[in-house]
């Protein structure tokens, strides 16, 4: 383990006005986001599509990694052949892979999954770290219900993603550990703040348990929200402190930066909860910025629909939202931005 090209990965994910598009969606989920625009998905599809959202001019203004998929990992560019990961880097972009396998029913207790992806990690994390990949993900999910969480579903997650940071550091891959309490149900905010702040203190017991370099890691959580069929929605301000204070009480000084996911909120809601946390104040221990998947990727989608001739149109549209999550990650972002082209 390599302490200083760690915490420089690190530092590299979360400069000042940057963040990360997550586009590692497995093959059945891109496969929903085409369907939604009426496109085939095929090898060929997907690879235009992310080769589109790669090469768009002075992306690297905004975006500081990408986490790719497996597949898209050994893709190349359209134009010139040049593989992802180098392509990304010739332009300063961090290549990230997903390395989990998916979240899984947990045995034993109804409703509840546990990522699964262990088995092999160290051989493929020296695999991926050959292809180019600079840092990792690995996705636990944590859904509230009718007497659930569980603590073991909590602690088994934890423990995983513990093993998980282990391994990529071993490699000198930074790991971005993504401890998910979903938006899926009726529970209100402060429910949400509670479990959160339930799995975030077992999960930071678990990687100062396991020996992992904390200055070399990106936490990637939910924010603090209303669920989405609660019957009151949080305000934006509500939202934003109720975030900070969850994440005061629980994430350490020593980690450089919280990349929030973007989960099932509309792109325009993300970026407006990322801002609204920016304004309160700037003197947090750690840096608040992005690691969006839809919130980055839908208007971009939309625009090109599949065609050749809306590639530019879906680049524009994709430039457009990385801007906007760059200004709110500095805390300068205002509706009215949301009108400008």
């Amino acid at each position: 383990m390599n302490h200083s090209i760690l915490a420089d990965t690190a530092q590299a994910i979360v400069a000042d006005g940057k963040g990360i598009l997550a586009a590692d969606e497995s093959t059945p989920t891109i496969k929903k986001r085409f369907d939604s625009i009426r496109t085939e998905s095929s090898e060929t599809s997907r690879n235009k599509y992310r080769d589109m959202l790669f090469t768009s001019p002075e992306a690297e203004k905004y975006i500081s990694g990408v986490i790719l998929y497996d597949e898209t990992i050994r893709q190349s560019s359209i134009t010139d052949r040049i593989p992802f990961p180098n392509l990304l880097s010739s332009k300063e972009i961090l290549p990230g892979i997903k390395v989990d396998m998916g979240a899984k029913p947990l045995a034993g207790f109804e409703n509840e999954t546990i990522t699964e992806g262990l088995d092999g990690l160290r051989d493929r994390l020296a695999k991926y770290k050959d292809l180019g990949a600079k840092f990792a993900k690995w996705r636990a999910v944590i859904t509230i219900g009718d007497d659930i969480p569980s603590a073991t579903c909590i602690y088994v997650n934890a423990h995983a993603l513990a093993r998980y940071a282990a391994l990529c550091q071993e490699t000198d891959i930074v790991p971005i550990v993504e401890p998910e309490v979903l938006m899926n149900g009726d529970h209100d905010i402060d429910t949400c703040f509670e479990v959160t702040e339930e799995t975030l203190k077992i999960v930071f017991q678990e990687l100062y348990d396991q020996g992992v370099f904390l200055e070399g890691i990106i936490l990637k959580p939910n924010m603090v929200l209303s669920a989405l069929d609660c019957n009151i929605q949080a305000t934006v301000e509500e939202v934003a402190q109720s975030t900070v204070e969850c994440f005061l009480r629980t994430v350490p000084a020593a980690v450089p930066g919280i990349c929030f996911l973007s989960g099932g909120q509309s792109d325009v809601l993300a970026t407006q909860h990322l801002n609204a946390m920016n304004q309160l104040n700037n003197n947090f221990p750690w840096k608040l910025s992005f690691s969006y998947g839809r919130a980055l990727q839908a208007p971009a989608l939309k625009a090109w629909s599949g065609k050749d001739e809306n590639l530019i149109a879906g680049q524009k549209a994709f430039l457009k939202r990385a801007k906007l999550n760059s200004v709110a990650a500095l805390g300068k972002y205002s509706d009215s931005m949301e009108n400008q082209t």
